[in-house]
């Protein structure tokens, strides 16, 4: 018998790629970090003599959820600045409060907290943008999560760096640190087209091209920021970013929730991706991305859950019934972002947009063995006819009960096993005695 470290058995097995596909009394054979065999369990059974054999017979398997677009840090700000639109919030509460509090123990506290709130979610990887992230660099290989890291770039003076010079030269540190590193990848991460000039803009370009790294960016989030580009330099955002040739397959471009045929075109055109954070978006009322529309219009999409500020949470499973459900009622059609769909949105399409396709997204042999175990036995999840559709539109993160990164058992029976949740916890009480105490004086 061949000798494998883990052997993972499950009563579904939803590989994600070929699209739609369920097996049932499937296993993945894991070894090294890697999926080594996917195939039914009696034959697994007799092939292979594991380490850890585990069997879930009440569960499916799933490729861990990839987060499009988070602020990890900025969980420590959830429910600081609640029900006021986008502007006002990021104006006269988000970045003021970021301007006072954020630094390394910040972030580094803050990613702590939203890598464990990821994990127990069944997200496996992370898109992140924010200060200091050779941090959350650090946070995230401590936990065992895999990470895309931000080279975060913007005009104004920040706590990390004092100039778009040296945002760009900690960027390339960072991004030379990691070249090698099997879970912590880079993107560059221009904050948005309204908070980054032409200059800055078309360094990124040439390094990105550079380095075939992707640009991770914020693009018509809301009317009033294209409307803004109109006045001021007399085009929308998108075709700025198209003449500073911003818009190709690096683009990561996070909302859309203004877009119209001009902008479908150069999207299209461009091979660019979108990110569609529907939750944050309705909080915000800042507009809906019309998630089919792009797929029809055969665009990249992804799901991200933007940071706790404004979503207030992590939460992969929900953010893809919120998708489901958006998409349909933006498109007049129920059969519009079928749950398959959905799902893949959440697993291999955000692989894709972070370039990480050939490693992550799908249960395939060869992959990364990034993947989450949800529990479909409970009450809420009963009776049960196509596992595919109850984890997107009846299941919650409370379903997840294991999750592997890299065949790293990570999460075990609901517990986290590299992370203490009751550290966690009470390092981000304190800060919110902190920052509230500031915020009432």
């Amino acid at each position: 018998m061949e000798q494998i470290e883990t052997l993972v058995s499950a009563r579904w097995v939803i590989p994600v790629e070929p699209h739609g596909l369920v097996l049932e009394d499937h296993a993945l054979a894991i070894d090294s970090g890697r999926i080594v065999a996917l195939l039914p369990t009696a034959e697994a059974r007799a092939r292979f003599a594991a380490e850890a054999d585990l069997t879930l017979d009440r569960h499916a398997l799933i490729p861990g959820l990839v987060n499009a677009h988070t602020h990890a840090a900025m969980t420590l700000l959830r429910g600081y600045a609640d029900d006021r639109p986008l502007m006002e919030w990021l104006e006269q509460h988000i970045w003021p409060a970021e301007r006072r509090w954020v630094s390394e123990e910040f972030v580094h506290d803050g990613s702590l907290h939203a890598i464990a709130e990821m994990l127990r979610g069944g997200t496996t990887c992370f898109n992140d943008m924010y200060f200091f992230p050779e941090v959350t660099a650090r946070a995230a290989v401590a936990a065992g999560i895999r990470c895309c890291v931000g080279l975060i770039l913007i005009d104004f003076p920040s706590a990390w760096a004092g100039s778009a010079d040296e945002y760009l030269e900690k960027g390339l540190r960072l991004h030379d640190a990691h070249r090698h590193s099997p879970t912590v990848h880079t993107a560059f991460a221009p904050h948005a087209p309204y908070t980054v000039s032409d200059g800055p803009l078309e360094r990124v370009r040439t390094l990105a091209d550079e380095l075939e790294i992707p640009i991770h960016t914020h693009v018509h989030e809301t009317r009033e920021e294209v409307e803004r580009s109109v006045a001021e330099h007399g085009m929308r955002p998108l075709e700025r970013l198209e003449r500073l040739g911003l818009v190709s397959p690096a683009l990561v471009a996070v909302h859309a929730t203004e877009i119209d045929e001009s902008d479908l075109e150069r999207l299209a055109q461009g091979n660019a991706h979108v990110v569609h954070c529907p939750e944050s978006n309705l909080k915000l009322a800042s507009g809906y991305c019309g998630a089919e529309r792009l797929l029809r219009a055969g665009i990249n999409v992804a799901i991200g859950t933007d940071g706790c500020a404004s979503n207030d949470d992590l939460d992969m499973l929900g953010e893809m019934r919120s998708a489901a459900l958006l998409g349909k009622m933006v498109a007049g059609d129920a059969s519009a972002l079928p749950a398959a769909t959905v799902l893949r949105m959440a697993t291999l399409n955000g692989a894709r947009a972070l370039g990480l396709e050939d490693t992550i997204g799908s249960l395939e042999p060869g992959k990364a063995a990034d993947l989450a175990a949800i529990r479909l036995d409970a009450i809420e999840t009963q009776p049960l006819y196509n596992p595919v559709s109850q984890i997107v539109y009846s299941a919650n993160r409370n379903c997840v009960t294991d999750v592997w990164v890299a065949g790293q058992h990570v999460l075990k029976s609901r517990e986290l096993t590299t992370l203490d949740e009751d550290a966690i916890r009470e390092r981000s009480r304190r800060w919110a005695e902190r920052i509230e105490a500031t915020h009432e004086s």
